[in-house]
């Protein structure tokens, strides 16, 4: 992984992946998508993390697609195109398929792909500054890939205002719209975060990645094909062994 693309540590059981470009506000290539790819397989490998918080270095979180990427859709192939597209969406659904929760830590601008990037994190907590947005119809383009992630987000009919105006919204605006979980202060950004995050590091890692499994799995099952999965993840948690320590601990205290 190129270690100046993007930035990878375990600090106690938090893995902490930094974009990091600012010098390009942390924009999308090719390059950093592989990278971030790489960097979420090693966390998830890593027995003892628990969760992994995403950050961009610099003054914002992500500003979408690079000048580079930009200019090259045009001369680009169907071919050349369609595996770009394609590397995205790996990203996206690794995202959703890793065990361990990941923690989008957005500040300054998340706008295109890079607010599609945090969306895709299984929580996202902001600094009060921070922007979010989908400005790719200013310029013809469509955030395609990104709008099934918004569509589970929000509303049908905010969905449609977002991607069709354009236009940012503010960390209280994407609070009230549903697309974040948490706005906080600028100052202290970082040390909020962590204060966040304190409680994950000390519950099961199997129940969370359990939960986080089932949770993702049922959004396209009909109302009985979800039961039936809550049922068989209700047994698999049954039967691990985290769930045994929990109950006995539970009734040493009543």
């Amino acid at each position: 992984m190129p270690e100046e693309i993007v930035l990878y540590e375990v600090d106690g059981r938090v893995a902490r992946i930094t974009l990091n470009r600012p010098e390009k506000r942390n924009a999308l290539s090719p390059d950093l998508v592989a990278a971030l790819k790489f960097a979420l397989r090693r966390a998830d490998q890593d027995e003892s993390a628990r969760v992994v918080i995403l950050a961009g270095a610099g003054s914002d979180f992500c500003a979408g697609a690079d000048l580079k990427a930009l200019q090259s859709i045009a001369s680009a192939s169907v071919a050349e195109n369609f595996a770009d597209a394609r590397s995205l969406m790996e990203l996206f659904m690794l995202m959703r398929a890793l065990r361990l929760p990941v923690i989008a830590a957005v500040h300054g601008r998340a706008l295109a792909g890079g607010c599609g990037l945090a969306l895709a994190c299984d929580m996202v907590l902001v600094g009060r500054s921070a922007q979010l947005g989908f400005p790719e119809v200013k310029i013809g383009f469509v955030p395609a890939m990104v709008m099934t992630i918004l569509r589970r987000n929000v509303s049908e009919k905010r969905a449609f205002e977002l991607v069709s105006l354009g236009a940012p919204v503010d960390a209280e605006q994407a609070a009230s719209f549903g697309l974040v979980n948490r706005v906080l202060d600028d100052e202290a950004f970082a040390e909020e975060v962590d204060a966040f995050v304190q409680p994950l590091l000390s519950m099961s890692r199997s129940a969370v990645s359990l939960s986080k499994r089932l949770l993702y799995q049922t959004d396209a099952l009909s109302f009985e094909g979800a039961l039936e999965c809550g049922a068989d993840a209700n047994v698999i948690a049954r039967m691990s062994e985290d769930c045994r320590k929990g109950i006995e601990r539970f009734l040493k205290k009543k």
